[in-house]
C-alpha cells in the first residue's frame, strides 16, 4: 500500500512537471509572436544605433516595430515624443526595458538652462495603476512604487529667504524666477511638511542620476542634463505573459510571469 502511494505521488509529480514544461513552451511561443511579426534589422540615428522592437524609426517599413513607439530622427538626433513634448534619446536599454531621454533645452555647461516643461511621475498612468500610456514611470507592472526609475528636482520661487530649511538650495546665480524673489531647488520629493509659506512651485523636472549632491545646484543641473528613464515594461509583460501576472524582478533583471494554471500547479506540487 505504501509503495503504491509513493508511486502515485511520483507519477503526480512527473505529470505536474510535464505540465509546467508544456505551459512554459506554449508561453514562449505565444510571447514571441508579436516580436516575430514586427522584427526588422535595427535602425540607427546619430548615436542611437540599436533601434529595434518595440521601437521603430519614422520611415521604417510598416511591419517594423510598434507604432506607439515610433522615434524620429532630426538633425541626426533620435527624438521621442512624450505627452506632446519632444525629448532627445540618450540610450535604450533592452535588458531592463528602459529608454533614457533628456529635454532638448537642457545644456550641460549652462546652469541657467531649464527643461521646457514640468514632468513628474503623476503624468504617467501607471502611477494610478491604469497603464494606458505606452511608457511607465516604474519598472514593476504591478507595484511600480517599488522601483521608480527617476526622481524629481523641484524648482521654487519664494518671496523671502529660506535659511533654516536645508533642503532648499539657492539657484540665484543660475536661475532667477523673479527679480524681487528668491529661487531655490529641492532634490527628491517635496513633502507638504517641507513646503514654505510664501513659496511657489515653478517647475518639476525628473532625473535618473540618483547620485547627485542634494546640497549643490551645479550637481542637480548635471543630473538633469543626464536625463531620465522611462519604461515600456507593460508592453513587454503583455507580450511575455498575456494571460497571467507579470512584473520586472529588479534582482534578477528579468520579467517574472505567474500564470493562473502555472501557479495552481506549483501549489499542487508543494508537499
Amino acid at each position: 500500500m505504501r509503495n503504491s502511494l509513493v508511486t502515485m505521488r511520483r507519477e503526480r509529480a512527473l505529470f505536474l512537471l510535464l505540465l509546467l514544461l508544456l505551459l512554459h513552451l506554449h508561453h514562449h511561443i505565444c510571447a514571441s509572436k508579436e516580436e516575430q511579426e514586427h522584427v526588422c534589422p535595427p535602425s540607427s540615428c546619430g548615436k542611437i544605433t540599436n533601434i529595434s522592437y518595440p521601437f521603430r524609426l519614422k520611415g521604417d517599413p510598416e511591419k517594423c516595430g510598434n507604432k506607439r513607439y515610433e522615434l524620429g530622427c532630426e538633425n541626426n538626433v533620435t527624438v521621442l515624443y512624450l505627452y506632446s513634448a519632444k525629448y532627445h534619446v540618450e540610450a535604450i536599454n533592452y535588458k531592463n526595458y528602459t529608454v533614457r531621454v533628456v529635454d532638448p533645452a537642457l545644456q550641460l555647461h549652462n546652469c541657467s538652462s531649464l527643461p521646457l516643461r514640468s514632468l513628474s511621475r503623476s503624468n504617467f498612468s501607471d502611477t494610478y495603476d491604469y497603464y494606458t500610456d505606452p511608457y511607465q514611470a516604474g519598472l514593476s507592472s504591478y507595484e511600480n512604487r517599488e522601483y521608480l526609475i527617476f526622481e524629481h528636482i523641484v524648482f521654487l520661487s519664494c518671496n523671502h529667504s529660506v535659511r533654516e530649511n536645508g533642503k532648499f538650495v539657492k539657484t540665484e546665480e543660475c536661475v532667477k524666477w523673479d527679480s524681487k524673489g528668491y529661487a531655490y531647488a529641492v532634490g527628491g520629493d517635496l513633502k507638504a511638511a517641507d513646503m514654505e509659506v510664501g513659496c511657489d512651485i515653478k517647475l518639476v523636472a525628473p532625473t535618473s542620476l540618483r547620485t547627485f549632491n542634494n546640497h549643490s545646484y551645479t550637481s542637480m543641473h548635471w543630473s538633469l542634463a543626464y536625463g531620465f528613464e522611462i519604461s515600456w515594461v507593460q508592453l513587454a509583460c503583455d507580450n511575455y505573459c498575456p494571460d497571467g501576472f507579470c512584473y520586472f524582478d529588479s534582482a534578477s533583471q528579468n520579467l517574472d510571469c505567474r500564470k493562473g494554471l502555472l501557479g495552481a500547479a506549483i501549489l499542487a506540487a508543494d508537499p
